[in-house]
């Protein structure tokens, strides 16, 4: 069986409406690690039963996809109303036939058991099924409050999303990034604790690439592995952030060797004291270069 893909190495993933088959190709075409069809948000309730089977068409072939690693990913409506069931319904035909995304998002979850249902629905399709990873988007007060519940629903469950405008509506709070600190802390606690990848909420502003570029900055401090993007030009921005700098991994290369020398005992490098966290960091940098 296919393991599902590792998310703590995505940098970047793209939304592309799932009404929109003519978007397909050139969210695929950018240097994105990965794309997220969308049949929720992006897509209105009377359009949403046309786009499910033009997605589901699309699956089976992939087409304009040819990049090695490239992540096509699925976003479903919540598995608590009929739009979402019958995305599921979809999805688990698709994967009887040995066809499935990468990865489904699953939107506004506030509980284990709903990551858990879709997680059961694949698993009964075989290891095609079992090979999806899945990702739980955490947008209200009460998935905050059961973040580190859904983190360890099954092992299917591969990262968790950061819905901080969805968030910050519930909690009637101003979308900044004061508001959200706190939220975005849980959250990482939440995914560390389950070594699951983060992903940050979409950057509304598309044409404020330095805000865009600071606020990757601070979230990767944070522990976030990587952000959604709502807009091609987002990605390089996004990629660049998240992707370690030179001087990064020349000392995350010094430390290995360091570490090896010494057999895995406390070392030095650099005048720095070497251990096994400061290590474990290091491999995570380097992890993140042969991704990249």
């Amino acid at each position: 069986m296919r393991p599902p893909p590792d998310l703590n190495l995505c940098r970047s993933l793209l939304f592309t409406p799932g009404s929109r088959a003519d978007r397909f190709g050139k969210a695929a075409a950018t240097a994105a690690d990965g794309m997220i069809v969308d049949l929720e948000d992006a897509v209105g309730p009377a359009d949403k039963a046309q786009a499910r089977a033009t997605v589901m068409d699309w699956l089976r072939t992939r087409e304009g996809v040819g990049r090695d690693g490239f992540l096509v990913c699925l976003r479903i409506n919540s598995v608590f109303n009929d739009f979402g069931l019958r995305d599921l319904a979809a999805l688990t035909e698709l994967a009887r036939t040995g066809a499935v995304p990468d990865a489904v998002l699953l939107p506004k979850v506030e509980s284990a058991v709903e990551v858990d249902l879709v997680a059961r629905h694949l698993r009964a399709c075989g290891d095609t099924g079992a090979g999806v990873a899945l990702v739980a988007l955490i947008e209200s007060a009460v998935g905050l409050e059961e973040a580190a519940r859904i983190a360890r629903a099954t092992p299917m469950l591969r990262a968790l999303g950061f819905g901080g405008v969805d968030l910050a509506a519930d909690l009637r709070a101003t979308f900044c990034w004061e508001s959200m600190l706190a939220g975005r802390g849980r959250l990482a606690q939440a995914a560390s604790m389950a070594g699951l990848g983060l992903l940050d909420v979409p950057y509304l502003d598309i044409q404020d690439d330095a805000g865009l570029t600071a606020e990757c900055t601070r979230v990767r401090a944070m522990g976030f592995s990587g952000k959604l993007a709502i807009h091609p030009r987002q990605v390089d921005f996004i990629n660049a952030a998240f992707t370690p700098t030179a001087a990064e991994v020349e000392f995350a290369q010094g430390v290995a060797a360091a570490y090896e020398a010494a057999a895995g005992g406390v070392c030095t490098y650099k005048g720095k004291m070497i251990d096994e966290p400061v290590m474990l960091s290091a491999r995570r940098t380097l992890a993140r270069v042969a991704r990249a």
